[in-house]
């Protein structure tokens, strides 16, 4: 098959196109790409970012808040002017200017239990930048009954951590069966984080979506790394799939339909 990159891609890509692990066959892949991004703040912003440089052709993004002042010291892609907007339109334009190879496609909502069906279905990759745990098991069982594979992140103060899920490997419930009770895990209005830290861990997401999409390297599958900003160490740590697990297991659910994402996330026996 000929190839169709143009010369003005040529030159974009060029750092991609001379790695004997891209090359230009990999970058018309990610050209062709299909990634969807849930959440655009802390984590989602470099997400978006080096994603839209890599050339990962279509990029969806999911937030229904809009930009405030106190995001900035975090979220790279929104600026002073973009204070009150909707942080999907913030995020789309940045993509424009960075980007033109790379189309938007945004959602203004929280995803749930009555759009998930409307948005997730189509894309090659999920990144699960989001900040709450509802989210987070509503896209593992979601994703993993797709057979959508998931890069997770999550930050806390100076601590960051990153995991993927992909169809045959373990899920995010064999790694947290249920959901801390809620109040227990303050969010980052409450206790702090870091400005830099979810540039770090955002990054590895799309380090780990781009692996994905070119189908190279060793993902995060079955391990959950560990990043200490304080001490400047990285940690991983193994985990398996549990057989008993309602979603991956031996007997696993069918749908999304009857599980109830709120508190613990449980899904019921």
């Amino acid at each position: 098959m000929p190839l169709s990159l143009d010369s003005t891609q040529l030159d974009r890509y060029s750092r991609h196109i001379i790695m004997d692990e891209v090359g230009p066959e990999g970058q018309e892949r990610l050209l062709d790409s299909r990634v969807l991004v849930v959440g655009a703040g802390g984590l989602g912003s470099p997400v978006v970012e080096y994603l839209a440089g890599a050339g990962v052709g279509t990029l969806g993004v999911v937030d229904d808040d809009a930009v405030e002042r106190s995001n900035l010291q975090r979220q790279v892609i929104h600026g002073d002017d973009d204070v009150g907007r909707p942080k999907v339109e913030s995020a789309a334009d940045f993509v424009a200017q960075l980007n033109p190879d790379v189309t938007v496609e945004t959602y203004e909502t929280r995803l749930d239990k009555s759009n998930v069906e409307d948005v997730v279905p189509g894309y090659d990759v999920v990144v699960d930048a989001s900040d709450n745990f509802p989210t987070r098991y509503l896209l593992n069982d979601f994703c993993r009954l797709r057979e959508i594979p998931v890069a997770h992140g999550a930050i806390y103060k100076f601590e960051g951590q990153a995991t993927t899920l992909v169809p045959d490997g373990p899920c995010y419930r064999c790694l947290f069966p249920e959901a801390p009770e809620p109040g227990t895990v303050p969010d980052c209005a409450t206790t702090g984080v870091l400005g830099v830290l979810p540039g770090t861990v955002g990054c590895l997401q799309a380090t780990e979506a781009a692996k994905l999409v070119l189908d190279v390297g060793e993902p995060l599958v079955g391990r959950l790394l560990f990043y200490d900003a304080m001490d400047a160490t990285f940690e991983t740590v193994s985990y398996r799939r549990n057989p008993d697990c309602p979603v991956c297991g031996d007997d696993p659910i069918d749908s999304v339909a009857d599980v109830e994402y709120a508190d613990a996330c449980a899904v019921s026996q």
